[in-house]
Formats: structure tokens, sequence, C-alpha cells
């Protein structure tokens, strides 16, 4: 297995896949570029076949189906945790290009404590990518960090007080951690709501949230809804069962956004959320923002 001075052993990385193949094959051009190489990279295709031509990662690939006609996003990520190798299990979205530390980062992270880890990611404007050229210093000069998102160390972790920073973008931990609470809940279902969930229950354990300097990781563009009213009807569902479980709300910015544009009637003291109408296909429409970087 190997390891980098410094760190501990290489990581697993783990990416789910539905379309997107020209980005799932610049990941695994960034992955290519790590200073550490992963031990492996796991892909779980929420679709019938893998992509084809896709490029070397410079580790062994491992390649998993997981069905299911909505996102299985739960049960995909469950399917890779499942089938991985290594102790350290390394997330990361099908969108995102890790930069060359990212593995090395998580690893001296986790060899350093017990935690989840978190790491930077800067959002890519239209056209930063061409021809599937990753150069990460032209990356860092155009990307820019989410706004809703604190800035990571210089060096070193960081300790994060709240475990619902964890963005299903780009993430770490043990193994070990994710079998302790069972993975993801596979009920929460499409999109929204079952990272924020993980990582309460990950915080109910006792397990520490850190941020990494280091593991940057760039997510290429594409247009988002603002709000995302094409994730309407599981957004509810899945943050109705996140209050059930936990006493609170999640995902109340959506919420609060699908509140104004009176699709529902709903507070965040609120027991319940209730549906004036779901959004029509022109408002669905309406909400996308092809230039937009942040949803």
């Amino acid at each position: 297995m190997s390891a980098e001075p410094g760190g501990g052993p290489a990581p697993s990385v783990l990416t789910l896949v539905r379309g997107r193949a020209d980005r799932l094959r610049n990941l695994m051009r960034g992955l290519a570029r790590q200073t550490m190489p992963p031990r492996e990279c796991v892909i779980a295709w929420m679709q019938p076949e893998p992509a084809a031509d896709l490029p070397d990662p410079g580790c062994p690939v491992r390649h998993l189906h997981v069905p299911g006609a909505a996102l299985p996003l739960a049960a995909a990520r469950n399917r890779a945790a499942e089938a991985a190798a290594a102790d350290l299990l390394v997330f990361l979205d099908v969108d995102c290009i890790p930069g060359p530390t990212l593995v090395a980062a998580y690893a001296a992270a986790a060899a350093a404590a017990r935690g989840l880890f978190l790491g930077e990611v800067l959002y890519l404007p239209d056209g930063a990518i061409a021809g599937g050229v990753v150069d990460p210093a032209a990356l860092d000069r155009v990307g820019r960090p989410h706004p809703a998102r604190p800035p990571v160390p210089e060096s070193g972790s960081r300790p994060e007080p709240d475990p619902g920073q964890l963005w299903g973008l780009s993430f770490a931990l043990a193994a070990s951690a994710w079998r302790a609470v069972g993975g993801m809940d596979e009920a929460y279902s499409g999109y929204g709501g079952e990272e924020t969930d993980f990582a309460a229950r990950l915080a109910a354990t006792g397990l520490p949230t850190f941020w990494v300097a280091g593991a940057r990781a760039y997510h290429q563009h594409h247009p988002v809804h603002v709000p995302p009213l094409q994730h309407f009807a599981p957004i509810l569902a899945n943050a109705a069962r996140f209050r059930a479980r936990h006493g609170r709300w999640c995902m109340t910015y959506w919420l609060d956004q699908f509140r104004a544009a009176g699709l529902i009637d709903w507070d965040s003291d609120a027991a319940a959320i209730r549906l004036i109408r779901p959004p029509t296909r022109h408002e669905i429409a309406a909400a996308l923002r092809p230039d937009a970087l942040f949803s």
C-alpha cells in the first residue's frame, strides 16, 4: 500500500456518475497528477453501462452498477464504500477535479486525527477547461470559493463546529466511521438531505469535523437552477424526513426560496411543510441560470 512521507496509507477515491462522462474524464486526469496516487478509484455508475474511453487515473479502477430511476445517491455512496479496499475513503463529486495534493492532504489529516474531513472547492466559470487540459495554476486563478463556505486553513487542519458544513462535493473519513453509522440513509430519495443527515449521525458518535488545507478541488461549470425547482418534490420529502429524525430542518436556504416563490407555507419553527402548489414547467425552466457559479 503506497503512502506519502508524513501522511497515512493511500485512500480509495470514490465517485458517482450518471451521464457527465466528460466531467469524469477530467476527474480521472486530476487523479493521475496526484502527488500521492490513490490506492484505487471506485466508480459507482447510476446508469446501465460505464462510459467508454476513460483515461488512466494512475491507479486501479473499480466499476459498480447501482440501479435506480431516481438519483440513488445514498445507495451509490454506500455501494462504493462497501467495495472500497482502503481504510480511508475520499468522496469526490463527478463534477470535481482534484488538485494535485488533494489525496495527500486528506491522508495526512486522517493520519493525525479521527474525523470527518472537508476540503476546499473552487467553482469554475464556463470555458475554464478546454479540450481536457487540466492546469491547476490556471484553475486557481479563475476559480471562486462558494460565498457560504468558510475559508480553509493555510496549513494542517482546523476544527469545524458545524458538521452540517458537509457538502457532498469533497470529503473524507475512515471506512470504520462510515460503517459505525451504517453509511448513508437510503430512504432519502433523489436530491438533497442525505449528506446533512449523515453528518449529524456521525457527530452524534463523537466524531469531530475538520477543514483540511491542501485538499482543493475544482468544480466544473454546469448550468444551475436558482432555486432548484427541478428537485422540488424530493427536497420537500427529504427535509421532512430529516426533521422527523433530528427535530430541526435542513436545506432551509432552499425552503426559504420555495416559500418566497409562493410554493410552500413554512418557517423554521413549523412542524411540517404545507404545500401550496408545485412549480410549473415554465417556472422550472425560468429558474435555470446558465452562467451562475453557485446554486
